[in-house]
């Protein structure tokens, strides 16, 4: 099987990043425009960006010692970064949030002070970049985005840092990615997308990537009519981890963290060899309106008792069903 070549350097990082498995047991809190807009809504007033800070410092300070390693974004996540706990690793978010919704194809952006070389300097362990893709859409609009993802791999090069890239996939018709049509083509969607970032131009060390079914459609896990039976969701799973020679890690999509935690069963049950989490609102969605409304000392008390039980049940599972990256990498 071709193994990913790595520096000493990216697979000093890359440990530092994981568990004592060599799994990536991350929490993701990142979100900007997105966790403002779950802010301003719970308490229903608008805030300044310093709530985003804030919360980001309490999330950090809280659950960190239960996670192998943090994402934040080097925009507002960076004062949480110094408060994580000493054994928890750091990934750089280096795209701005959201897209430019005036212009089509979902394009991606950096953030304009920053650069692979200063989030190194900033002590993160990687630098990651989230991209829109649709493998169907027009090649004049991927070509840009392909362009994008090889220029950060070149960075990335240069610094000696680990690149992670993470897909977020969609339709360009702009259905509904939550739908029942939506989730048909998902498995394509996704699993194209993986084979595609996974080309050595890129220079990707892990991929970020979507469950490739969407679980509210699998028979045994949905009250309407289902969209796959249960052997067809494994059979997805098994392709995905078949698109790449990369470590892949999923992200939560902000389900319930009861639903990843089962997803993550299925997964393995389908012969996955996924690489463990990077997983966000899943396990500290409620404590958004807790912070909101009754401010810091309850979201904290929050924190400790629901948001650690989050935590841990999430590293129990993961014990059993991710695998190490260990099988995927060689230092060269």
């Amino acid at each position: 099987m071709e193994k990913l070549q790595l520096s000493q350097a990216k697979y000093d990082h890359l440990v530092r990043l994981s568990n004592d498995e060599k799994v990536i047991a991350a929490l993701a809190i990142d979100q900007r425009g997105a966790l403002k807009r779950l802010l301003s809504a719970a308490a229903d007033a608008d805030f300044g960006d310093d709530i985003l800070v804030d919360f980001k410092k309490v999330i950090a300070s809280d659950l960190t010692q239960y996670a192998s390693s943090i994402l934040l974004d080097a925009e507002y996540g960076v004062p949480a970064a110094e408060l994580r706990h000493p054994d928890c690793g750091f990934i750089a978010a280096y795209e701005k949030t959201g897209y430019d919704a005036s212009t089509p194809g979902r394009l991606p952006d950096l953030l304009p002070n920053w650069s692979a070389k200063r989030i190194k300097e900033l002590g993160a362990d990687a630098v990651k970049i989230l991209l829109y893709y649709d493998v169907d859409d027009k090649p004049e609009i991927n070509d840009i985005k392909h362009a994008w993802v090889e220029r950060i791999g070149s960075e990335c090069i240069a610094e000696d840092i680990p690149y992670f890239v993470e897909i977020l996939t969609y339709d360009a018709s702009d259905m509904d990615v939550t739908s029942r049509e939506y989730a048909a083509l998902k498995p394509h969607k996704v699993n194209g997308a993986m084979r595609e970032f996974s080309k050595p131009r890129y220079n990707a060390d892990v991929l970020k990537v979507e469950v490739p079914v969407n679980m509210n459609f699998v028979e045994g896990y949905t009250d309407q009519e289902p969209v796959y039976s249960l052997e067809e969701a494994k059979a997805y799973f098994k392709e995905q981890a078949a698109a790449t020679h990369l470590p892949f890690i999923f992200l939560s999509a902000g389900v319930s963290a009861k639903l990843f935690q089962e997803t993550l069963v299925v997964a393995k049950e389908a012969g996955s060899s996924f690489n463990g989490v990077l997983c966000g609102r899943a396990t500290w969605k409620d404590a958004v309106a807790v912070f909101a409304k009754e401010g810091e000392a309850a979201a904290k008390a929050w924190l400790a008792d629901q948001g650690r039980q989050n935590m841990e049940e999430l590293n129990s599972v993961l014990e059993t069903t991710a695998s190490s990256w260990l099988d995927k990498v060689e230092v060269k």
